[in-house]
């Protein structure tokens, strides 16, 4: 029944990414912050609410909301008139879509590794890069998306020139452990116990 049921929901891998993201974005203050492909109705709102963000995504958003700007893109591509172009992106829950067409993006294989790519570019040395994937043992979900592990995520990051600043997840049970260490090999190497997590980093590019 609603009068005993609690007042909300605080659980789960977009309440917390969207949350503490937000707040981090906050807290530097960039220059130019741009969104790749995140929930508008949730993160790109949370931003909005405090500053200006760009948004860049595959469909079309035809809305004009104050503090955000709307560009369609297919990041897959390359974008030379992108390059250099801000201190401070976010990609929240939207990486693990790229080339599985689910979206209207043509199919490729490797369309996460040419996406990421791309938008590395578009980032400034010394910027913050805030990123979010679902994690556990690699593979492809049919017609849905890909859950990456973090080994494969570490790789992927070393070779677009980041550094991992931080690390959070969101655990099977939709709980987020903060400021989690990756050194130990064996927590890593077993996704942190993670078959569908959230994985959640602060990258600076170096």
């Amino acid at each position: 029944m609603d009068r005993t049921a609690e007042g909300g929901t605080t659980k789960g891998h977009y309440f917390h990414q969207d949350l503490w993201v937000s707040q981090q974005i906050f807290k530097e203050n960039p220059v130019k912050h741009v969104d790749i492909g995140s929930r508008v109705d949730g993160f790109v709102a949370h931003v909005a609410a405090y500053r200006f963000i760009e948004v860049i995504d595959v469909r079309p958003i035809n809305s004009e909301i104050d503090n955000m700007q709307f560009v369609q893109a297919d990041m897959m591509m390359e974008n030379p008139h992108l390059e250099n172009y801000c201190d401070s992106m976010s990609c929240l829950h939207a990486l693990e879509h790229f080339g599985l067409g689910r979206y209207g993006d043509p199919l490729d294989i490797n369309g996460h590794l040419k996406g990421f790519a791309s938008m590395s570019k578009m980032l400034k040395v010394g910027g913050k890069m805030y990123f979010s994937v679902p994690i556990g043992p690699q593979r492809i979900e049919f017609n849905a998306h890909r859950v990456f592990s973090i080994n494969y995520l570490l790789k992927m990051f070393a070779a677009n020139n980041y550094k991992v600043d931080t690390f959070c997840f969101v655990d099977d049970k939709g709980d987020l452990h903060k400021n989690v260490s990756l050194a130990n090999e064996q927590d890593v190497a077993g996704n942190f116990g993670c078959q569908w997590g959230c994985g959640i980093f602060k990258l600076e590019k170096i």
